[in-house]
């Protein structure tokens, strides 16, 4: 086996020097640490090539002559550098629909992404609309109100759940996160409950509700009075509100992305909904994964139409182009910041560049239906992911699971799920690992992709899991 890929985010670790906790890092030996993939696997061709005195062999070079894996190196860090050269040295240059190109010409698909492809890369509308708002006014001076802002937030409050009206723009999930909680805050909610395997982003605060100690002992302490409680658990959780009337504040995933795509029994946000009601506390849906269309609904809530406090969106919403995300209140939860626009504020939130990518991204998703072909998408490719698993369900597969466009496969061990990335990836398609769950390989394809791309994807998968489990069982 051959590997050329490019470098992209899901990068294995591979080397001592590779940071744990790092996005790129996914989980797959057993000698890795906190959760580190997979090392060179020169046996099977895989390895990081040749190294310099600090680990790091000359990269791909860009069209000016840098060499790239040299500037991670040196400006970025050793560790990603190093996980650069064991995917094989390459750069990924330009990327259009589901295809990410690398510096050596090789095209891959990409079913990963970390959920912010729905729409695909440089969907054209949306790169219109950003070519058109950086032509004339991409950021604000934050003196005047700004026009294009105010058009987004009535475009992404028209598909709510019904009340959630106000749109609090940021740059990225972890900061929607932040303003959630501080939100929360104003609210007297100081006491904040997450849920075992939940993930919220990076941040401080973020972290501190991101239930993973290899992200949070680095950084201890963290924010006080956080508990976990047991996902899809409502008697866990009715047990530590009960301890916190009237001073909770509860965020949950109606999906857990990261936690490794489990998805809950049917009625379990419905109770949490309820429970947040009889106790006093404050509901925050973390959607920044699930939602803007991800599992076939517009946001996760809606298939047991649960309104909350404050929903969290992002990734999808760039529509692949630029980071934005939001947090969404009722009126009610909103006053604080509604009642005093100073009172949390980001130098770039809400920009007009930002904007205008998320406001061409909810129109082009009503025009073409891409909720819709998500959940049709998502039906036919949990099928067929579990057809090719079938022949290994007494073995190295555990379950195969997901909802919409979010699937996890779930391996007896984490190995595997290293292994089978690094197959994938020699053969062109580019998948995920999960942060929160290491022995989930998780897919987040984009809903453009066509059905010859769905029928590569399941004879990729099919010849890979073939060969990782004859590698394994060897």
């Amino acid at each position: 086996m051959t590997v050329s890929p490019t470098a992209p985010e899901a990068a294995p670790a591979g080397s001592d020097t590779a940071t744990t906790g790092s996005e790129a890092a996914p989980a797959g030996s057993d000698t890795a640490t906190a959760g580190a993939g997979p090392g060179p696997r020169t046996e099977a061709g895989v390895g990081p090539g040749p190294t310099t005195e600090a680990g790091v062999g000359p990269g791909p070079t860009t069209e000016a002559g840098e060499d790239v894996v040299g500037l991670y190196q040196r400006h970025i860090g050793t560790g990603r550098a190093v996980m650069g050269r064991v995917m094989g040295g390459m750069a990924e240059v330009r990327s259009e629909g589901p295809w990410i190109h690398a510096d050596d010409g090789r095209r891959f698909l990409n079913f990963g992404g970390y959920g912010v492809f729905l729409m695909g890369h440089r969907h054209p509308d949306v790169v219109e609309a950003v070519h058109r708002q950086l032509d004339t006014h991409p950021l604000a001076s934050r003196v005047f109100l700004e026009p294009v802002a105010a058009r987004a937030a009535r475009a992404l409050a028209a598909h709510t759940p019904p009340g959630l009206d106000y749109v609090h723009f940021v740059n990225s999930g972890a900061e929607a996160t932040e303003a959630a909680l501080k939100l929360a805050r104003a609210h007297g909610r100081t006491s904040v409950i997450t849920t075992r395997k939940g993930f919220h982003g990076k941040t401080l605060g973020a972290l501190s509700v991101t239930a993973n100690d290899v992200y949070q002992t680095p950084f201890l302490p963290l924010l006080p009075d956080v508990t976990q409680v047991g996902y899809d658990d409502p008697a866990d959780l009715e047990r530590a509100l009960a301890d916190r009337r009237g001073t909770a504040c509860v965020v949950v995933e109606p999906v857990q992305g990261e936690g490794g795509v489990r998805v809950p029994r049917p009625g379990y946000l419905t109770r949490v909904a309820e429970l947040c009601r009889e106790y006093g506390a404050l509901l925050v849906v973390d959607e920044i994964q699930t939602g803007m269309g991800r599992l076939g609904t517009w946001w996760g809530v809606d298939a047991e139409d649960v309104r909350p406090d404050i929903l969290l969106a992002g990734k999808g919403l760039s529509g692949g182009v630029v980071p934005i995300a939001a947090m969404i209140a009722t009126a009610d939860a909103y006053a604080p910041f509604s009642r005093d626009p100073y009172l949390h504020t980001s130098t770039f939130g809400a920009s007009p560049i930002a904007c205008a990518a998320a406001l061409a991204t909810v129109t082009a998703m009503e025009r073409e239906h891409t909720v819709a072909r998500a959940a049709t998408l998502g039906v036919r490719l949990l099928t067929g992911v579990r057809k090719v698993c079938d022949p290994y369900r007494d073995g190295l597969v555990r379950e195969v699971r997901g909802r919409g466009l979010l699937i996890g496969i779930e391996f007896t061990a984490e190995q595997a799920v290293g292994e089978l990335l690094l197959e994938m990836i020699a053969r062109g398609v580019l998948v995920n690992h999960s942060l929160n769950s290491t022995r989930v390989l998780r897919l987040t394809p984009p809903a453009v992709v066509d059905d010859s791309a769905l029928d590569l994807f399941l004879t990729t998968f099919a010849d890979a899991l073939r060969d990782t489990a004859a590698r394994m069982a060897g």
